[in-house]
């Protein structure tokens, strides 16, 4: 694919456009040298590339991806955290979950593409995406309670909404690796596809979501958010919130109008 344009926040972090997928947005996990452990300069820089992708409108899809080719990230950069002291990591700690809650409430559907080791902060990464497509060779965890703390980067709240609290306290308390294919028997991961073809798969499912309405797949987003874990009733308010912001849209009328004259919509984004 051929690369349209490339932004670098810091020395970790790239979001990359590419030719033919204009609107799905590239966010790149770029520290080779440590497999994307995730340091404090890392998740600064992470933090501020979700910032300028939730404001770029022109963004319907983000697809997080690593430029590491035995891992996605294996986690927190533990021989950082190993020379902070006690109030260094307490400092430190607001900076850490601003990447991660960067990539939770980015307002485009995500997809994370895994491959290799994904583990720790690393598969909280992928589970704060909205789908996960593995390769063949990927590996899923959290082990931190193998080195004394817990999933701190979403994990613990994560996991339970996708393979429910019984399977992931197992997986939590174990701290146990997963391969891929029992991965996707779990619902640790949504697609699973063959080796090294992660993120060309997960690339192409961007390029199909970012063929519809931009307006309508962030209200759509935000509906199955803000919905999950209420009762139905409450619920339905919600997703009647949603549709009452798209109802009256440039992206609805537009999307009606293709309909009707057989042909694709030119999506105003508003």
């Amino acid at each position: 694919m051929t690369v349209t344009s490339e932004q670098r926040f810091g020395e970790f972090v790239v979001v990359r456009r590419h030719e033919g997928r204009e609107h799905v947005a590239e966010l790149v996990l770029d520290r080779p040298k440590a497999m994307n452990a995730v340091s404090t300069d890392m998740a600064r820089s992470l933090a501020a590339a979700c910032e300028a992708l939730g404001a770029d409108r022109d963004a319907r899809v983000t697809v997080l991806t690593s430029s590491h080719e035995r891992a996605f990230c294996v986690g927190a950069d533990l021989k950082e955290r190993n020379s902070f002291t006690d109030a260094e990591l307490v400092r430190q700690r607001p900076t850490a979950r601003a990447a991660y809650t960067g990539v939770l409430e980015l307002p485009m559907p995500t997809i994370a593409a895994v491959h290799g080791f994904a583990l720790g902060g690393g598969f909280e990464l992928a589970l704060a995406c909205d789908v996960i497509v593995a390769d063949a060779t990927a590996v899923v965890g959290l082990p931190e309670v193998s080195v004394g703390v817990i999933p701190g980067g979403g994990g613990t709240q994560l996991l339970p909404r996708r393979v429910g609290a019984a399977r992931a306290a197992e997986l939590v308390f174990t701290a146990r690796r997963v391969e891929a294919a029992e991965a996707r028997e779990l619902g640790l991961v949504d697609e699973l596809v063959a080796a090294g073809r992660d993120r060309e798969e997960a690339l192409a499912l961007g390029a199909r979501m970012a063929a519809n309405s931009p307006v309508g797949l962030r209200a759509a987003k935000k509906a199955l958010r803000l919905g999950h874990g209420l009762d139905l009733r409450a619920g339905l308010e919600v997703e009647d919130a949603a549709w009452r912001s798209v109802a009256f849209s440039g992206d609805r009328a537009e999307g009606v109008a293709a309909f009707n004259e057989k042909r694709s919509p030119q999506w105003p984004g508003e």
